[in-house]
């Protein structure tokens, strides 16, 4: 479904209901219901495949920040390229520059980086094809399977 090379991904979350969750380490935060973009990049073996495979799987372990927003919120897409350039941190500055983001948890997954954040918050679904042209690339789209 997604190639194993390494690339650069943005998990689109749909949270129907403000939920409060601890964020391991990271610490306590309200997240208010509407349209979430996590932003991550897919470097080690099995490239974008096996990371956003990991990601869309329920069960699994605790381990990245974006672990414990899974628990509450639904994947409805994922938007990706596959690139051996780093373009993480690109994307998510991009992402928080679109009209209508929001920053709900100061460093969620930017523990390894200068970035406010990697997680934006959206009310309304945001737009692939208006992120494409903000970060000056082509950026495929997948929708996810209601499980």
């Amino acid at each position: 479904m997604f190639p194993n090379q390494p690339g650069t991904y943005a998990l689109i979350l749909q949270l129907s209901d403000t939920a409060a969750i601890t964020v391991g380490r990271l610490g306590h935060f309200q997240f208010p219901r509407g349209w979430y973009a996590y932003v991550g990049s897919a470097r080690g073996p099995g490239g974008l495949a096996a990371r956003i495979s990991r990601h869309l799987r329920s069960s699994k372990p605790l381990h990245w920040h974006v672990d414990y927003v899974r628990t509450i919120a639904q994947p409805a897409q994922v938007w990706y390229a596959a690139r051996v350039q780093k373009r993480e941190c690109a994307w998510a500055q991009t992402m928080a520059g679109l009209p209508g983001a929001a920053i709900p948890a100061p460093r969620f997954g930017a523990s390894d980086c200068r970035c406010a954040a990697h997680l934006i918050h959206f009310a309304a679904s945001p737009d692939v094809a208006a992120f494409a042209r903000a970060v000056g690339e082509p950026v495929l789209n997948k929708l996810v399977e209601k499980s």
